[in-house]
């Protein structure tokens, strides 16, 4: 199906990430997956983040400039003494959000995390104070990941940095957290109210986020055990007149400080999803890759299986380097060293590269194929004509996941083994090793496809001229490969 533009930027000038969750008694070896994207235009890249030790009063800065949507200021809060270890994709461009930017992640402690969109509604959008402070809502993934030991140690981190500190909004937003026994979503609201809540998701669930949702709600919330809330959550739609709780309705969230006016098929991916349980790895990474939601706006690919028994060193977050319909997923470990240059930051549609030279310090890193943007011409390519061209890219890149997928319990095995050896270092050397070979055999796999298919589009097709000089725009322009009927 078509998927039409899915904001009105003069409301909300967000793109669309989603999450998808999917609870550990619908998955095959009883693990907990949580996948998606984030939506952004700029250029992103893969980083492994070390732990960290913080000196006394140590401070970290939050929230957005005078040039954002609603307009903040930047201020300090106060670091915890220890961060944690985590996997990241950063980008570098969100209008008066400083860079760079994160939608979450996988950290040491098995905590996954993915931001998505949720629109608040109108009358809070515009009751923003100007300027707005506290933590936006990258701060606020990026916290996470360096503080989080438990999915709901997230949800009450988050809520106590929004009470404390308030929250920097760009019109409302939502978090994914998740853990190997759970997941919780929290949505934070526009307003300067310090409006946010949070809801358990269970073992028996799948949920599709594009925007994030909760739906209904008791109305003594801070009694159950399953949601959370700030102290005013359901007082303030009282005052406001948007709820009345002798009207007989439940206290719908969506309904009360949200907007329906998006309108996307997250219901039928659900039921798919739940339909194909038990779900494994390669359902998950179909389900990202899905082209309803993987496509040219789609910053990367991402995919956390989180189980139990593993440790720490071995958590594995699979990542496309840009949107994974035409890119492949690659396997890292939060024990791995380093991430290949090919995949880490280049100047590629980086935030106000195009105004300076490069650094003498950059020039190797810049002079290496930069595998976002390799994939972005494999996309581009296969997409002007994905009748002939996607079928192929979807087969290859599926088998290249497959026999990785097949190696992953080797992987494991050897490096769990050099740990209980007292290995350490040789541990982490094979981990990087492995990884880096395998996101280099990605490389060369998306140079061949390109190879083929930008000459088969050339003697079939001829590279046409674009009509009128407009060669980018604001808003969403799906290439075909986002339209199942073309």
């Amino acid at each position: 199906m078509l998927l039409v533009s899915i904001l009105s930027l003069s409301a909300c000038p967000a793109l669309a990430s989603y999450g998808i969750y999917v609870g550990r008694n619908l998955t095959e070896n009883g693990s907990v997956f949580l996948g998606g994207s984030g939506d952004e235009v700029s250029s992103h890249w893969l980083e492994i983040v070390a732990a960290k030790q913080h000196p006394p009063g140590a401070t970290v800065s939050v929230g957005v400039d005078e040039s954002a949507f609603l307009p903040g200021v930047l201020t300090t809060i106060p670091q915890v003494p220890h961060t944690a270890r985590y996997l990241t994709m950063n980008y570098t461009e969100y209008e008066g959000f400083p860079p760079p930017l994160t939608n979450g992640g996988l950290n040491e402690y098995g905590v996954a995390a993915r931001d998505i969109w949720s629109p608040s509604r109108e009358e809070l959008v515009d009751m923003t104070p100007e300027p707005q402070r506290g933590p936006n809502y990258s701060d606020l993934s990026r916290i996470v990941m360096e503080r989080a030991r438990s999915a709901e140690e997230a949800v009450t981190i988050v809520g106590d940095l929004i009470n404390t500190y308030g929250y920097s909004s760009y019109g409302g937003n939502s978090h994914m957290f998740a853990d190997s026994k759970e997941g919780w979503v929290l949505i934070e609201f526009a307003g300067g109210k310090g409006l946010w809540v949070a809801r358990r998701l269970g073992p028996d669930e799948v949920v599709m986020f594009y925007p994030g949702y909760i739906g209904e709600i008791p109305t003594d919330i801070q009694a159950d055990p399953d949601f959370r809330a700030s102290d005013n959550f359901v007082s303030f739609a009282i005052e406001k007149g948007w709820f009345s709780p002798d009207s007989g309705k439940a206290f719908n969230v969506t309904e009360v400080y949200g907007t329906d006016e998006i309108r996307f098929p997250r219901q039928e991916m659900e039921q798919e999803l739940r339909r194909a349980a038990p779900i494994d790895l390669r359902d998950m990474l179909n389900a990202v890759r899905d082209r309803r939601i993987s496509k040219d706006a789609t910053g990367y690919g991402q995919v956390a299986e989180l189980k139990s028994d593993t440790p720490a060193n071995l958590r594995t977050l699979w990542v496309a380097p840009t949107g994974s319909v035409t890119a492949p997923f690659i396997p890292y470990r939060i024990g791995v060293e380093g991430i290949p240059p090919e995949y880490g930051r280049h100047r590629y549609l980086s935030k106000n590269e195009s105004r300076n030279f490069i650094t003498p310090d950059w020039q190797v890193r810049e002079a290496t194929l930069f595998a976002g943007r390799l994939f972005k011409r494999l996309m581009y390519y296969t997409c002007d004509q994905p009748q002939k061209f996607l079928p192929e890219v979807t087969e290859a890149l599926t088998a290249f996941e497959d026999r990785m997928i097949a190696e992953q319990a080797t992987v494991d095995t050897i490096a769990a083994t050099l740990y209980s050896a007292n290995e350490p270092a040789l541990a982490r050397k094979y981990l990087t090793d492995y990884t880096h070979g395998r996101a280099l055999a990605a490389l060369d796999l998306g140079v061949a496809l390109l190879a083929s298919i930008e000459a088969r589009t050339r003697v079939l097709y001829g590279i046409r001229e674009p009509e009128g000089n407009e060669t980018s725009r604001l808003d969403y322009q799906m290439v075909k490969c986002m339209q199942p009927d073309s």
